[in-house]
């Protein structure tokens, strides 16, 4: 996570596990890496998904390493192929952020990395490493209505949150008004006619996708 405030309370949690995109270039490489670094390979997991997403565990410090390849696949899909050299060592603050906001059934560790995220990056029109892109949240979400249906659901959830601790902690007091800029943006930008079309229909048809998980898949 790319942000101090995610290393102080409230807003501090523990990880056990870790997130990874790589290309498809270098996914060929990845297995080998994982394995010196002391991870065991999900022969199962990866047999079946391994174009797409790899998954390893390490049982001696019990954490696992889930890799994405191009894409993260969830409720949604997030292209990142031609944005992993943006920043370094990460993807940019801005596609972590839709990264936790597209997951539909949000949880407080969610809530959490989002209110960090917004604690420490500023929002801004511009898409660059350090800050929270407006422009780059439009293109994804003001062409795909599912996906804007997502985010500012789950930014609404998150708000209500964020509100109850910045009342009280000083570390998050930054994180309200910039979820509310970032709702009020994504209401007023313009949409496709292809966005327009799915608004039509709305909710009375699933606009997400099941997240696809480890154990799920061996079921």
């Amino acid at each position: 996570m790319v942000a101090r405030a995610a290393r102080r309370a409230p807003l501090v949690r523990d990880y056990s596990d870790i997130d990874y995109v790589v290309t498809s270039k270098a996914a060929s490489r990845v297995p080998g890496l994982f394995v010196e670094l002391g991870y065991a390979p999900d022969e199962e997991f990866n047999s079946l998904h391994g174009g797409r997403r790899l998954f390893f565990t390490d049982p001696e410090h019990d954490h696992e390493a889930d890799v994405f390849i191009d894409v993260i696949r969830g409720c949604h899909t997030l292209e990142l192929a031609d944005r992993l050299e943006l920043a370094e060592r990460t993807i940019t603050p801005t596609d972590l952020l839709l990264s936790k906001l597209q997951v539909v059934e949000t949880n407080r560790k969610d809530f959490t990395d989002v209110i960090a995220l917004l604690a420490d990056h500023s929002i801004e029109d511009e898409d660059r490493d350090g800050v929270i892109s407006l422009d780059r949240i439009r293109s994804v979400c003001s062409t795909d209505w599912g996906w804007w249906r997502t985010v500012t659901q789950v930014a609404a959830q998150t708000l209500e949150v964020a509100d109850r601790l910045a009342s009280a902690e000083e570390i998050t007091a930054e994180a309200p008004a910039r979820l509310r800029a970032l709702i009020a943006d994504l209401e007023a930008s313009p949409k496709s006619r292809r966005w327009k079309l799915r608004a039509k229909v709305g909710e009375r048809v699933r606009w997400h996708e099941e997240p696809e998980g480890v154990q799920h898949d061996h079921a």
